[in-house]
């Protein structure tokens, strides 16, 4: 008890430490932490209308709620009765929030966690049973409430978390400590803004134990370093190979660790590689838009990689918003009568935004007003306003889950490469961020009209190059439908579309060697989406060799292998750069 107590005493000073990091928060807008009143009022509007049209409707869901409240009650009061400590009968289901045996055993644990569970599912039908309201706005209201719930789930507090309480018992308050130390250190990083850390940085180096394809960085300019990747094979297709990452994050996902790395794979196929290493941009980026990323990031990358192989022709790869931006580029380059990209490969890129998916909530006015003010404010849109952003689309696992093992569990975070990468984000820069946002996904502009950029309306029907897409059937930042719909509105005649198991990173990180995840195929680009997959063929395996069979038709014929620094060209550094060691918001 000696020791509990001398632990309890330091979490009063840590606590005196946690007042100081939260009086020097960085502030941000307001309309970033949520949706506005106007939302709340529409929605308590509707719901008393409904109670006013219907009220038999609503006195049944009340009924209902308060029909399974006092019964959960009783039951709990009668296994009490018997005078066993023993619950109720539970038939709640399976959640793994509540994985712990005292969940379904301990009275109290039991009864907090079936009430709760009551009071989520009346939030809910609630929400449901609201008719007269704008679908989107119910969407909206939905997410936001399912956010609520998810807040108030027991296992987010000690008093109420039995895994966190016996831990605190077991290590007599230690756990505590460390815990309030995990939450300090986040909340430090990051400004005072709670970002939870969801891997060990210390245990990950770039260079060292990822990112460690050998390369050398060849070209730099204010937006991108391009590095050329040391081949491994004696001969190289003739054409190069271009990657274009996206700048929302590092490109080092694509080259992990050597077993999943898709860098090493397209080296071991016979590749001249090169791979783009955006800048991660600070204030003084403020003003800079769409078209610089295209004219000193695409185009600039494109004449680089022709000048350094004397090739006439690149092939070309864009991954999510970098996807985007190709197509952008390439009806651009139709325009101009530029055919430098010989062919061209979109990973899980959305081209139309018409169904904005589970972002809809973040992309109404009020919280792109939000951004746009925080913009106008620092110069850029700070990488952990987008990482809390797409926390919170999976905040149970993301969010809630994370933190509850660090800050009252006490525990590391665990070394795990994929989630070090999630954290080592970057900023946008104001103009480009509010140009994304409104042009293309609040307003559609690039499917529905042309997207007016460097003189020109850039449209898909300019998109005509050989063009492979793939797609990640469980992708909730870009959702396979909607990719789809994209490539049928582009205009080449050589399409091929591959849906991948899996979600936004895994489905496209998904190397032979692990056998992992299958991946579906259809030649017809003619049918809606769900006629598409109803006869598509499924096959078992990764995706990779079906592209790089579909790639080895682009490439040309076979040369000596290229390297880095041939032709005189001068070194800049070792791959991976100084540009992806640079972190946000420094």
């Amino acid at each position: 008890m000696t020791r509990m107590a001398e632990n309890l005493k330091k979490v009063e000073a840590l606590t005196e430490r946690l007042g100081q990091v939260m009086s020097n928060r960085q502030t941000h807008q307001q309309a970033l932490d949520g949706p506005n009143q106007e939302l709340f009022t529409k929605a308590g509007q509707a719901y008393m209308s409904e109670a006013l049209t219907n009220p038999a409707k609503l006195m049944e869901h009340q009924m209902g709620f308060w029909t399974k409240t006092v019964t959960h009650f009783m039951d709990a009061q009668q296994a009490l009765a018997k005078g066993k400590m023993t619950a109720p009968e539970d038939k709640t289901g399976t959640d793994r929030r509540f994985a712990n045996p005292l969940w379904e055993t301990h009275p109290y644990f039991n009864f907090v966690k079936q009430q709760y569970l009551i009071n989520a599912e009346a939030v809910k039908q609630a929400v449901e049973d609201v008719s007269d309201m704008d679908p989107r706005e119910k969407q909206r209201l939905a997410f936001f409430s399912g956010q609520i719930i998810d807040l108030m789930s027991p296992t987010n507090f000690l008093a109420t978390n039995p895994d966190a309480l016996q831990r605190a018992v077991d290590t007599e308050g230690e756990s505590l400590i460390k815990g309030l130390e995990n939450l300090i250190s986040d909340l430090e990083a990051n400004d005072g803004e709670l970002i939870v850390k969801l891997a060990d940085e210390s245990a990950f180096e770039l260079g060292r134990n990822i990112a460690t394809t050998p390369g050398k960085v060849v070209f730099r300019n204010r937006m991108f370093e391009l590095v050329q990747y040391t081949p491994t094979t004696e001969t190289v297709h003739k054409t190069p190979l271009l990657i274009f990452p996206p700048w929302i994050n590092k490109f080092y996902i694509l080259d992990l660790k050597e077993q999943n790395s898709m860098v090493r794979w397209l080296l071991d196929q016979g590749y001249t590689l090169f791979m783009i290493s955006w800048v991660n941009p600070d204030a003084t980026y403020r003003d800079v838009g769409m078209e610089d990323y295209i004219e000193d990031g695409y185009l600039a990358a494109v004449n680089e990689v022709k000048a350094i192989t004397g090739e006439k022709q690149v092939n070309a790869v864009g991954y999510c918003i970098a996807g985007t931006t190709l197509s952008l580029t390439l009806s651009l380059m139709k325009q101009r009568g530029d055919k430098s990209i010989k062919s061209a490969t979109l990973f899980t890129a959305l081209t139309d935004f018409g169904d904005q998916g589970e972002f809809r909530p973040f992309l109404t006015d009020d919280f792109i007003d939000g951004i746009e003010a925080e913009t106008e404010d620092k110069g850029i849109l700070p990488s952990l306003i987008m990482a809390r952003t797409f926390s919170f689309l999976r905040s149970n696992d993301l969010v809630y889950g994370p933190a509850v093992k660090s800050y009252m569990m006490g525990e590391t975070p665990p070394a795990f490469d994929l989630l070090y990468w999630n954290g080592d984000g970057a900023n946008l820069p104001a103009k480009m961020a509010m140009q994304y946002l409104r042009g293309l996904c609040q307003r559609n502009e690039l499917a529905e009209g042309g997207y007016e950029l460097m003189g020109h309306r850039l449209g898909l029907e300019d998109v005509d190059v050989p063009l492979c897409a793939i797609a990640c059937e469980t992708d909730h930042i870009a959702p396979w439908k909607d990719s789809y719909r994209g490539v049928q509105q582009m205009g080449s005649k050589d399409k091929t579309f591959i849906m991948t198991q899996s979600g936004h990173i895994a489905g496209i990180v998904n190397p032979p060697s692990k056998g992992k995840y299958g991946h579906y195929t259809n030649e017809d680009l003619n049918l809606g989406y769900e006629d598409w997959l109803e006869g598509a063929e499924f096959h078992t395996g990764s995706w990779w060799p079906r592209w790089g069979k579909w790639l080895d038709k682009q490439s040309g014929k076979m040369i000596p292998a290229r390297n880095p620094g041939d032709g005189g060209r001068k070194i800049i550094s070792d791959a991976p750069g100084e540009y992806v060691a640079k972190k946000a918001n420094r």
